[in-house]
């Protein structure tokens, strides 16, 4: 006996996005705090517009994984529920968590293009909460994925997750083995 997936489409795109925004923006942010590391300086290629593709990526899903909710007949979210921080009654905290975690992902990574406008520097500080956004859409995946529970899901997030997380942490403990790639060389700051 096969069970028809039709009724359930919706509901199965939107998990498969959710998950596939997760792993995209995992391997983004391990990329970008790679880069920024003296493990990549002036080492190998320019992985910039691999980092781009990725969070370009990330945002697609992230969006598919929101609108292909407006056709669940199950859950049968507004646009409100899928777009606006507490307006769904659906494990609300959870909810909440990746809304703002998506819009964060979505407007920081977009913030790129507008880094001349903003100011590079400025646009770089900016740009660190994106860390910050990604974590959240972990707490989403985990607190409310329907498949948070199951063995499978966790190793694969635990694949892209975890050097993402060991990335982060030595960079927020300020490891002398991380220092920004936009930093002056210090060899050249003496010499100069």
């Amino acid at each position: 006996m096969t069970t028809d997936p039709t009724p359930h489409l919706f509901w199965i795109t939107s998990r498969a996005a959710g998950f596939a925004a997760l792993i995209l923006a995992s391997l983004a942010v391990s990329l970008g705090l790679l880069m920024s590391t003296k493990l990549l300086k002036r080492r190998g290629p320019d992985l910039r517009v691999t980092h781009e593709i990725l969070s370009l990526s990330t945002m697609v899903a992230i969006v598919i994984h929101a609108v292909t909710l407006l056709g669940d007949k199950f859950l049968n979210p507004s646009i409100a529920d899928i777009a606006i921080p507490f307006a769904s009654s659906y494990k609300s905290a959870w909810t909440t968590l990746g809304i703002v975690s998506g819009w964060s992902m979505i407007l920081l990574g977009l913030s790129y293009y507008a880094r001349r406008n903003i100011g590079v520097s400025r646009w770089r500080k900016l740009h660190r909460f994106t860390a910050l956004a990604w974590l959240a859409g972990l707490g989403h995946a985990l607190g409310e994925g329907t498949d948070a529970g199951q063995v499978w899901f966790l190793a694969m997030i635990a694949i892209v997750a975890i050097p993402a997380v060991g990335l982060l942490a030595t960079r927020m403990l300020g490891s002398s083995s991380v220092t920004p790639a936009h930093a002056p060389d210090s060899t050249a700051t003496a010499a100069g």
